[in-house]
């Protein structure tokens, strides 16, 4: 195991140095288009497979892509009629920009598109449905615990096995939601500071390892990093959580705003490591090649934890086959490609790799955790008040 990581480093910092030679202008190489025209050639695509190139995204990372599997777009029926979206989330307006290819790929597909915060839109959803039914049909939300307290009040359908087989059972625990796009916790760090070997790969030493005492940095304010106190809540308990935190204070970790700039924060060298969802360090490398930075990883624990996006079609909705139908779209190989490529998401179907030389998804180590659970932020938000973190 220990190589197959060094080998995952060597593959990610491989293809950052691609991504150096992307970015001094060399996309759009004869090189390129040949590869392109690869993946578009892969796969059963009745269609002949010509809609990866749209749903594929730009830049470095979106280049030299291997062979790519699963479903096509042209093996569904098309998408047609109105469809009424609550998106919560987006990823900064990513998923906006896939509905719209859509609806360029199919012109008699309408989405109505209703945005906010996740958990306001569940909130929505379940006060609306309480008061008789939500207009909504489908509820795409960027966290499963949204999903999961939605499903949890009784207000959603079963997912049909056709949407919901061609992802692992971890990522649909009650075919009541199923996710769409992974985003795994990471241990960004400075490659001019830190070794590999300098990462604890329980999160659990982290409070105790001498290379690491002033010099991590976290964003206990940001949702990503809660649901991770949540994930080791539910796993460890409430007073191991309460220590684990008081440890890192002990340690001096500093506080940044956000993921990503405590990860740009781990490029620039104010810090040697932090924590964080794992694109930001891919967004970080996509815009700056050299950066000294790279992702460790932690075995069955809370800072392992893969939390995803995903979808569910609401119970009353009178568009069942049409929802179910757009959930399969986002499932196919073009989706997939296209949160891989655009948001440096994990695909949750095995034909589609994540980008930057990734380990694969089944070549992490996450704890076996019902996703559902992270939905309970109440309690590690009044523990993180309590011992001073917020």
């Amino acid at each position: 195991m220990a190589d197959r990581r060094t080998s995952n480093r060597r593959r990610f910092l491989a293809l950052s140095a691609a991504a150096a030679t992307g970015l001094a202008g060399c996309s759009g190489s004869s090189d390129q288009d040949t590869q392109t025209t690869r993946a578009t050639t892969t796969g059963n695509s009745s269609d002949g497979g010509s809609g990866i190139e749209t749903f594929q995204g730009s830049g470095p990372l979106a280049e030299d892509r291997p062979e790519l599997s699963g479903t096509r777009m042209a093996d569904l029926p098309d998408l047609s009629g109105t469809l009424q979206i609550y998106l919560g989330g987006g990823e900064g307006g990513l998923y906006r920009d896939l509905l719209n290819r859509l609806r360029k790929r199919y012109s008699d597909f309408n989405p109505k598109v209703r945005t906010a915060p996740t958990s306001q839109l569940a909130n929505t959803i379940v006060e609306e449905s309480s008061g008789g039914s939500t207009p909504a049909d489908v509820f795409w939300a960027v966290d499963a615990g949204s999903l999961g307290y939605v499903s949890e009040q009784g207000v959603t359908a079963e997912l049909p096995s056709r949407v919901t087989d061609p992802v692992p059972k971890t990522f649909h625990p009650n075919d009541q939601w199923v996710g769409v796009a992974g985003r795994a916790r990471a241990i960004p760090y400075n490659t001019n500071k830190l070794s590999r070997e300098d990462i604890p790969n329980k999160v659990a030493n982290f409070t105790e390892s001498d290379a690491l005492a002033g010099s991590m940095g976290w964003a206990p304010t940001y949702g990503a990093f809660q649901a991770f106190v949540t994930a080791m809540r539910i796993l460890r308990g409430e007073q191991e959580t309460k220590q684990w935190l008081r440890g890192m204070l002990d340690q001096n970790v500093t506080e940044y705003p956000d993921e990503f700039l405590t990860s740009n924060a781990v490029a620039d060298g104010e810090i040697s490591a932090g924590f964080a969802n794992h694109y930001y360090v891919l967004r970080v490398v996509a815009s700056r090649p050299d950066a000294p930075i790279d992702l460790a990883f932690t075995k069955n624990d809370a800072a392992s934890l893969i939390n995803v996006s995903g979808a569910q079609i609401m119970q009353d909705s009178g568009k069942q086959e049409l929802a179910a139908n757009f959930i399969s779209h986002l499932l196919t190989v073009e989706a997939q490609e296209f949160f891989a490529t655009t948001a440096y998401a994990y695909p949750m179907i095995p034909g589609v790799p994540p980008v930057g030389g990734l380990p694969t998804i089944d070549e992490l180590n996450p704890p076996e955790l019902d996703l559902q659970k992270l939905s309970n932020l109440e309690p590690t938000l009044r523990l993180m008040r309590e011992v001073g973190v917020l």
